[in-house]
């Protein structure tokens, strides 16, 4: 083979090794550097959202446990509220506190839930009483309401207990719903919270309509059940 021939091959060679070289290197680097940026990236994003994922998924369950919760626990505050200035029995009015006291935070609690989800807030109690087209289980009517505000003494008392009661008994039938449909982590435990608190609170009250506590002054200690 002549020289000359040598030397082109040599040189072809060398153009396909140096044209080779450049493809791996456009390869390595595009789909490298896309691996790099793309393949860790779905995987962070992957790892992120099933982090993640669990504490904000909810369902229409959840939305339907707070807008309906909301406006409940008003009225149970509007009720306890009236027992402060009403009420006969000093275990009324500490229950009473004790109802404002848990029910309050728990409606800013189900509201910032409602806001994170883009869900409309409830106003007030319009449409939610007994009866009514979205009525909730144990809400009082209006006509109750009008008869517990014009009440007082050992008669407020003891209608105070009967309606709280029914209220509450209200509260644990949605909290149970919520806890067979629901999806929403924290919805779910407040829901337990709700059925564990309320249905001790309904023992209570039923002690103190059983035992005339809530018809009278009643002792301090009575309300540490």
């Amino acid at each position: 083979m002549s020289r000359s021939s040598l030397s082109r091959r040599a040189a072809s060679a060398v153009v396909i090794t140096l044209a080779v070289s450049l493809l791996a290197a456009c390869g390595g680097g595009g789909g490298g550097g896309g691996g790099a940026s793309s393949g860790p990236a779905t995987a962070t994003a992957t790892v992120s959202a099933s982090g993640s994922a669990p504490s904000g998924q909810h369902n229409q369950a959840d939305v339907r446990f707070a807008q309906e919760m909301i406006p409940h626990h008003r009225q149970a505050i509007d009720m306890a509220d009236l027992a402060a200035k009403q009420a006969a029995s000093g275990d009324v009015k500490a229950l009473a506190e004790k109802i404002k006291r848990a029910q309050g935070p728990e409606i800013e609690t189900m509201t910032a839930w409602l806001k994170s989800w883009g869900k409309p807030v409830p106003q007030g109690e319009a449409g939610t009483q007994r009866g009514g087209p979205t009525a909730q289980p144990g809400m009082a009517g209006g006509q109750e309401m009008a008869n517990l505000r014009n009440a007082s003494g050992a008669g407020f008392d003891k209608m105070f207990l009967a309606m709280m009661i029914a209220h509450h008994q209200g509260a644990v039938a949605m909290a149970n719903s919520e806890k067979k449909d629901g999806l929403y982590g924290p919805a779910k435990q407040l829901a337990d919270s709700i059925i564990s608190s309320q249905n001790a609170e309904i023992a209570q009250m039923r002690g103190m309509l059983g035992g005339g506590t809530g018809t009278g002054t009643g002792s301090p200690s009575a309300t540490a059940h």
